[in-house]
């Protein structure tokens, strides 16, 4: 029921995507859509690196049946949060602007959409993880089923008067509907009343994980940005769009491995707490996801044109028919290496995190040292400025074969891990 359900949930966010997003939203701002999404992220990292930090303590808490404690930890995201969306609009207030202004994009109103947008994204996994720790998977698929026709509303209605902003106020009406049907699934067990939740031994045990997360999740966030933003900024109008159109394709392979990781984390949790191997488990979820997207991928290296043609100025986007399976390819070794981080992390095992946040360094500064390269012309060897601009970002393709070889490196990167024979310490 939980698959039947994500993915007709599916079904109508990939209309939004390939139909709806195109038609209001020019092709000339198209290919902004991501990077603004992904700023906007970047916005609300702290309140999401808070709400990842407590998603194990959420599970234990709601598997132990602790549910005082539980309204206690809850009542304190929704507080930090507060305090975080303050800091947030302070910050963007200054730097917003120049970002638009990086991106090709004047729509002075889109600030606190963003913000309200993304803040609303980052609390609602709070009560979406108690949800699943309570293994209520008949209550996800309704919120999955509801969730995503509402979004579609939200944005029919809003898109034809200001397209990128309605585009980001529907992005939020799917995760406040979450937050609010998770409370009405709870009100059983958050009725108890609140218990003593905090103190010095729960302070610094969290103290730890909240810095792991804070710098782990700076890093994929900063890497993130940078990439989608040095795409749309070195990249032509057209070919930053039909990048866009590619992914909300590439995006129909990932349908699998959404259901797969939401319900591989109390499984995987619940064998690391036992000391039993997760690898057989993690293994048959990537071989299945292999599977799904060699099957998603085949049609479009044969009507991948055509298909484009159909779609809203589909005659612009239609000679990127190629972007589709590669883009595919790279959504899949992403979803093989969030398997990994994904059985890990409910295992409170972060040491992939010492070779991966580096990783999510080196990337985007090599990205903005071979597309800035021309400052410092005066500077470098000339034979550095050759090589540079050889692997400069001039297409669409020479941007997705660096994002190819960073996700490839990434992947091989977590079967290393997952080979060695040294187990892994807890927290």
């Amino acid at each position: 029921m939980l698959f039947c359900a994500c993915r007709a949930a599916d079904l109508l966010n990939a209309f939004v995507g390939l139909w709806l997003v195109p038609k209001y939203v020019d092709p000339s701002e198209l290919g902004a859509v991501m990077p603004l999404a992904n700023f906007a992220g970047l916005l609300a990292l702290p309140a999401a690196v808070f709400a990842n930090t407590f998603r194990n303590e959420v599970s234990r808490l709601s598997i132990g049946g602790e549910f005082g404690k539980l309204k206690t930890l809850m009542r304190t995201v929704f507080t930090a949060t507060a305090i975080f969306l303050f800091v947030a609009v302070v910050v963007a207030r200054f730097t917003l602007p120049i970002f638009l202004e990086r991106i090709r994009i004047i729509e002075g109103s889109l600030g606190f959409i963003i913000l309200a947008t993304s803040f609303i994204t980052a609390v609602a996994p709070i009560f979406t993880n108690t949800i699943q720790a309570l293994k209520k998977f008949k209550a996800n698929a309704i919120m999955n089923i509801a969730g995503a026709p509402l979004r579609l509303l939200t944005m029919l209605v809003a898109m034809p008067f200001r397209p990128l902003a309605g585009y980001f106020v529907g992005q939020g009406a799917s995760p406040s509907f979450n937050i609010i049907a998770s409370v009405f699934c709870l009100r059983t067990e958050l009725s108890v009343p609140a218990k003593p939740y905090w103190n010095r031994e729960v302070i610094r045990k969290f103290s730890k994980l909240l810095a792991i997360f804070l710098i782990s999740g700076a890093a994929s966030s900063l890497c993130t940005v940078i990439e989608s933003t040095v795409l749309r900024q070195r990249l032509p109008d057209l070919d930053s769009a039909g990048y866009y159109m590619a992914t909300r394709f590439s995006d129909i392979s990932s349908f699998l491995y959404n259901t797969l990781v939401f319900t591989l984390f109390p499984f995987t949790a619940a064998l690391a707490a036992k000391g039993k191997d997760m690898r057989p488990l993690i293994l048959k979820a990537g071989a299945a996801t292999v599977s799904f997207s060699v099957l998603v991928a085949l049609p479009f290296f044969f009507f991948g044109e055509p298909i484009l043609s159909l779609l809203p100025h589909g005659e612009k986007y239609a000679a990127y028919w190629w972007a589709i399976p590669w883009q595919i390819g790279i959504s899949t070794l992403v979803a093989l290496s969030c398997l990994y981080t994904t059985a890990e992390i409910s295992a409170n095992r972060f040491r992939f995190m010492l070779w991966m946040v580096p990783l999510d360094i080196i990337y985007p500064v090599l990205l903005l040292l071979v597309t800035g390269h021309g400052y410092f012309t005066d500077i470098i060897p000339a034979s550095w400025t050759v090589f540079l601009d050889i692997h400069n970002i001039k297409s669409l393709d020479s941007m997705l074969w660096w994002m190819t070889t960073f996700c490839t490196i990434k992947t091989l990167g977590c079967l290393v891990a997952m080979t060695t024979k040294g187990r892994l310490k807890s927290l």
